[in-house]
Parts: structure tokens; C-alpha cells; sequence
């Protein structure tokens, strides 16, 4: 071999195992200060961070990042002067390690982009340096009844673990798991054991023990899993392939204070064994390349079956043909899941930044805030989730900043000082995220915002939204660091509605709080859509859009009212309502306004026999068609140039006649069509 090594071809894993490790110690660090608040310690928290900066500190190194290098390097000694001193971190040695941590960000950040690294700066790595440690008195250290070579290698760290573990209810286990030559071949070593047994017990430490060779320790050697637990003793030693646990007795409990680290280095226990991850990192464009190339195979497979149905027309026997594509069907149905699943994030992941932001915001404003996220097991595509962080951006600071009151004022409401932002999600369906960001505070001041806004009070939540959404408005006096510009919640109902083609409301009660509510496809690119005929025309909607198909029955039409005119007690129509004033249909019990696409469209006297009805702001909506064809899978192709964006209309799609198919947002267009009043005129000149 030859030639010098190019760490250049390295960067790219280096920078996606970078990004793991700070999001793993901006959490833990955020664990600490919670845990500092409420009086209590986190020695877990504290091993991890030091752990994932040790990591980033080797890991820059290798690529040659020095001032990363020096950053980590200044924050370990941190953590081991806290180690030393056996105290706890002060609030001003979490900010300053905060710090650190997006100056590590900024710096990967900017040899992710091919700029410059810069130096660490100096008044940093002075500040990490000279952090007043408090010189509190070592606290007692629980006592651990273990054989003496298990406590000569627990660090005060592991036996304050131990003594919250049990104090919190759960139990302390020593459990042996000796390697062998047959449980080698049948797939059981010390790495499958902690990871069966990590599914039950949460793992303090794995200690290598030296036992007498013998023909059950052929070795020499064992390994004592120390562990806390609340599953039953025989789940914990069948997941270790032991044939019994041992109890730890640990007294006293641990008193608030933070768990000191080992004195030496965290290295890789003797225990692990060479593993290979079952994760391939696969760069986004190289997932947004087979994308591509399955979108072309959708396309495709539309032009196969066109030519099909043409032939079977000329009276060719197509059976073979039609089964082969079924089967291509079901395939590149297969395909695209596949393809799907690799693009997919978990929404825990996307909200990973979200602690953070708030903890930036409450001490910007002044603001106690308590932060509560339940994400579930929900997913969505990386491309919206890059699209829609922005928005859940603004709104937090809506929350914090508009909604939260300061802790006097809540104090004087009889309120805890500690405002709430509770942010959750849960997948709607099989193609769409309902994400709500809810607070406990002020709720929205109608009046106030209506004064604002130059406009009439809204009676309703939706009238509410559509006045808070307004470009440029803001209750704020004067523009603060965080808001008051005018700008955010117009930037969340673009990104939400227009953008991502999903559906933006709130819910908001005076004094308790406030709920808004995105409603976001988890993916974009390739979707399920009905289509439909209106007149001649062909057009497509997602299926994520449609609550559902009923058929029209003219004899059960309800010609309503046009809005202010009425004439011997009987409201008619105000001239220029499409055709004969608004329209009304019965389902299950409820009035739905119908609106005639053909007629809005002019696209000609085609009468609707099918309605699909949609839900904006929750109420119902129907939109009346020609026929509806079918549901298929089609590629959407956002329109770019600004001069041919409609409101209403999301894309394109090639349906394999190589003419372009509007693709309708039909939430969007019935809430366009509400504004204008019942949809006088046309909204959108379609060619044919």
C-alpha cells in the first residue's frame, strides 16, 4: 500500500457521528440543569456528556478539526474538575458548556459547507478554564454490598446511580454471564446478553471478572452485569443465559449532589466485543436520487397501462398483459415503501432541538417555562421535517414570548410561576402527522387583535386564525429579540398550508391557554390521490385530503341564501353567485356547503354526480365533480415560477399521456372560496 491517508473521504461520517454526540449532550446537559432545579443529581446525564465529548474529541482529531478538538478537550476538564471537587455544576458552568457545545456546532457546521474552521475563541476556552466549581463538601457515598473486586472498580458515578435507581423503586442486581465455546456458537456473547438484558434493566456497569478455569468457565473469565430493574429476577437471568441474580444491598439513599466521574478516562470496557451496526448512513441525495428514478417508474407504469387499454379497445386479448401488471403494481407499490421507510425520521428526532430553543426563549423573556414533548413513534419524511422545524420554531415563541405570562403576573392569577409548552404529535393516518403546539397561559386576546388588525372582532376560532396569520400584524408595541415583527405566524400558515399543503388551526381560551394544530402529509413527493373528471377536464387530489366520496342527489340539493339578500321573506341569490346562490347538501345529519368545481372552473354545464368532501378548521366542505375516476399513485411537481402559483392548486403530475394533471389542495381552495364568499366568480382559469 502506498500513498498518504485522505481524511477527506472521512468527513462525511464524521460529521453525521458529530451531530449524534451533541444531540446526546445538549440533552443530557439539559438533564442536569432540570435535575439541578429540582434539587436533585444526574450522574447518568454527566457520564453520557463526558463520554460523547470524549468521543468528538477523538473523532476531530482523526480528521484533523483541531479547534473542535480543544473545545472538547476544555470541556472534559470541566467535568473532571467537577469530578474532583465533587459538587455540583453552577448554573453560569452549564450556560458556559452550553456554549461550548454550539461553538462545536457552528465549527462542524462550517466544514459541512467547505468554510473555514475557525479557531476556538479565546474568551471561551478562558471562561471554560476559570468556571467556578463550588468547593462543596464531598457528599457520603452510598454503601454498595458487593464482593471487593466488584467496588474497586465502581466509580462514585455508578453508586450514586445505584442509590437512585433504588430509591426510586427499582431494584439492584448483580447478574453473571460466563462466555463459553457452545453459547459462542449458538450466537450468545457478552454483546447480545447486554443487549437483551438493556431491553429490561437499565445496565450501571459491566464488570470483566478473573474465575478459575473449569469446564464452565473454560475462559477464565466471567462478567458481572450490574443493573437496575423492575422486571422479575428469572425475565433478567434468562435474557443473561444465567442461572440466577444476585440482590445489591445500597444504603443510604444518595443525597442531592452530582455524581462524580471516574477518576480515569471512560474506555471501552474489556467486556465489548467487535460489532458491526446495523445502519448504513446513506447521504440524502443519493435517497433523493432513487426517488427520482421511482417517480419516472410511476409515470411509466401509467403509460403502460394506457397502451393496455388501448389495445384491449382494438380487441386484442390483454390477460397475460393485465396480470403482468397487477404484479408491477404490487411491486412498485413494494418499492416505493421501501424507499419511503429509508427517507423517514422519527418525529423524536426532528424535535431533539426543541429543549433548547425553549430554554433560549424563557431566558430571553424572562420566563419560567417547563417544556413536556410526547412524539410517540411517529414519522415523517426528512424532506417536510426540514420544512415544517421552522414553523414549530415560531410557534414555541409564540408561546413563550405572547402567550406565557411572567411569573408575577401568573403568581398573582393564582397560576404556578412555571409556565407550560407541551408539544405532541401522532400519525392521523396512514399519510399524515397531526403536530399541536399547546400553552397554559394568557390565551388570545380577540379584541385586541382585532383593534390591530383594523377589523371586526372574529366570533370563531378559524376567523381568529385568519386575522392572526395576516402579514405584518403583531400585538407587540415594540419588536423584542424574539417576535413582535409580524412575521411568524404568517411564516407558519405558508409553510403549513401553502407549502406542505396541509391545514393549520387553533384553539384558544381565555386566561387557560392556547392549541395550534398542523396538519402536515409525511410525505410530499409521491402520493395517494383520487382522480377526477370536472366537465372534460382531468385533475387529481391527495387522498390525505378528502375525509370522504358521497354522490349527489339534485332532487336533495339546498339552494341557500346568497349573503344579505332576501326578498318577500324568501333569501335569494346576490348577483353573480355561481348558479342559483349557494348550495347545500345532507350528510348524516349535517348541512355541507357544495361547491360545483366545473362551474367555479368554467369549465362548462357538466352536471356533478359525486362530491368529495374536505374539512377546514374542522367544519365540512363539498366539492362537486364530474366523476371520479379512481385512486392512484402519482408523482407531485410543485410549480416553481411564481407567475403560474394559484392558491388551491399544489403541483402537477403526469398521468402517462404526457400532458401535465393539476394536482388540487382542496383544504386550501375552500378556504380561498370561503373568503371571496361563497366562491363568486373564477377562482382559477384552467386550459384545457
Amino acid at each position: 500500500m502506498g500513498g498518504a491517508l485522505d481524511v477527506n473521504e472521512f468527513v462525511a461520517g464524521y460529521l453525521v457521528e458529530v451531530e449524534e454526540h451533541l444531540s446526546a449532550s445538549t440533552a443530557n446537559l439539559l438533564a442536569v440543569e432540570a435535575a439541578l432545579r429540582a434539587g436533585e443529581s444526574s450522574p447518568r446525564a454527566i457520564r453520557e456528556l463526558f463520554r460523547a465529548l470524549h468521543t468528538i474529541k477523538g473523532l476531530s482529531a482523526m480528521v484533523g478539526v483541531e479547534p473542535i478538538v480543544d473545545l472538547a478537550h476544555a470541556m472534559e476538564t470541566v467535568l473532571r474538575a467537577a469530578d474532583r471537587a465533587a459538587g455540583s455544576l453552577s448554573a453560569s458552568s452549564i450556560e458556559v458548556l452550553l456554549r461550548g457545545l454550539r461553538s462545536i456546532e457552528e465549527r462542524a457546521r462550517a466544514l459541512a459547507e467547505g468554510k473555514p474552521v475557525l479557531p476556538a475563541a479565546p474568551e471561551l476556552l478562558a471562561a471554560l478554564t476559570a468556571l467556578d466549581l463550588a468547593a462543596a463538601p464531598s457528599p457520603p457515598v452510598p454503601t454498595i454490598g458487593a464482593d471487593p473486586e466488584i467496588l474497586a472498580k465502581l466509580g462514585p458515578g455508578e453508586r450514586v446511580q445505584l442509590a437512585q435507581g433504588v430509591a426510586g423503586g427499582r431494584r439492584a442486581l448483580r447478574v453473571d454471564f460466563v462466555p463459553s465455546p457452545a453459547r459462542t456458537a449458538e450466537g450468545v456473547n457478552i454483546t447480545t446478553v447486554r443487549e437483551r438484558v438493556g431491553k429490561l434493566a437499565e445496565i450501571v456497569k459491566v464488570v470483566p471478572l478473573s474465575v478459575p478455569a473449569s469446564d464452565g468457565a473454560p475462559g477464565g473469565i466471567a462478567f458481572a452485569l450490574l443493573v437496575l430493574t423492575s422486571a422479575p429476577d428469572e425475565e433478567v437471568a434468562r435474557a443473561a443465559a444465567a442461572d440466577g441474580v444476585r440482590a445489591l444491598t445500597v444504603e443510604p439513599p444518595v443525597p442531592p449532589a452530582v455524581a462524580a466521574l471516574a477518576e480515569r478516562e471512560p474506555d471501552e470496557p474489556a467486556d465489548r466485543e467487535p460489532q458491526l451496526r446495523g445502519v448504513v448512513r446513506v447521504e440524502v441525495a443519493r435517497l433523493d436520487d432513487a426517488l427520482d428514478k421511482l417517480s419516472a417508474l410511476v409515470v411509466t407504469r401509467f403509460r403502460l397501462a394506457r397502451a393496455a387499454a388501448e389495445l384491449r379497445a382494438r380487441g386484442v386479448d390483454t390477460r397475460d398483459l393485465s396480470e403482468i401488471l397487477r404484479e408491477h403494481d404490487r411491486t412498485l407499490r413494494d418499492l416505493r415503501g421501501a424507499i419511503m421507510r429509508a427517507r423517514m425520521i422519527s418525529v423524536a428526532e426532528l424535535l431533539d432541538r426543541v429543549p433548547l430553543v425553549v430554554r433560549g426563549l424563557g431566558r430571553a423573556t424572562g420566563k419560567q417555562v417547563r417544556l413536556e414533548i410526547d412524539a410517540g413513534k411517529a414519522e415523517l419524511d426528512k424532506a417536510v421535517a426540514e420544512r415544517v422545524f421552522p414553523a414549530i420554531v415560531h410557534l414555541l415563541r409564540n408561546a413563550v414570548d405572547h402567550a406565557i405570562e411572567p411569573p408575577a403576573e401568573r403568581r398573582r392569577l393564582g397560576k404556578p410561576e412555571e409556565g407550560l409548552v407541551r408539544v405532541s404529535c401522532f400519525e392521523r393516518s396512514s399519510n399524515q402527522l397531526e403536530l399541536s403546539v399547546t400553552d397554559d397561559g394568557r390565551g388570545i386576546d380577540r379584541a385586541l387583535v382585532a383593534r390591530r388588525a383594523g377589523r371586526p372582532a372574529p366570533e370563531s376560532d378559524a376567523a381568529l386564525l385568519d386575522l392572526i396569520t395576516l402579514p405584518g400584524l403583531s400585538t407587540l408595541d415594540q419588536a423584542t429579540k424574539t417576535s413582535g415583527r409580524g412575521l411568524g405566524m404568517d411564516i407558519v400558515r405558508r409553510i403549513a398550508v401553502e407549502q406542505l399543503s396541509g391545514e393549520l388551526s387553533v384553539s384558544t381560551s381565555p386566561g387557560a391557554g392556547t392549541t395550534f394544530t398542523l396538519r402536515i402529509p409525511l410525505t410530499l413527493t409521491i402520493v395517494d390521490a383520487f382522480s377526477f373528471l370536472c366537465g372534460d377536464q382531468l385533475f387529481v387530489t391527495p387522498v390525505a385530503g378528502v375525509e370522504e366520496v358521497v354522490e349527489i342527489d339534485a332532487a336533495r340539493i339546498i339552494r341557500g341564501p346568497a349573503p344579505g339578500e332576501a326578498r318577500g321573506g324568501t333569501m335569494l341569490p346576490a348577483a353573480g353567485e355561481a348558479r342559483g346562490g349557494t348550495m347545500l347538501i345532507e350528510r348524516r345529519g349535517e348541512v355541507v356547503p357544495l361547491v360545483d368545481l366545473g362551474a367555479l372552473f368554467e369549465l362548462g354545464a357538466s352536471p356533478a354526480r359525486r362530491a368529495l368532501v374536505v374539512r377546514r378548521h374542522g367544519a365540512p366542505f363539498a366539492f362537486g365533480v364530474t366523476r371520479v375516476i379512481g385512486q392512484q399513485e402519482v408523482v407531485v411537481r410543485p410549480l416553481e415560477d411564481p407567475l403560474v402559483r394559484v392558491q388551491g392548486v399544489s403541483g402537477s403530475t403526469d398521468l402517462g399521456d404526457g400532458r401535465p394533471t393539476l394536482v388540487l389542495d382542496l383544504v386550501t381552495l375552500s378556504g380561498r372560496i370561503s373568503a371571496v364568499r361563497g366562491g363568486r366568480g373564477a377562482l382559477v382559469r384552467v386550459a384545457s
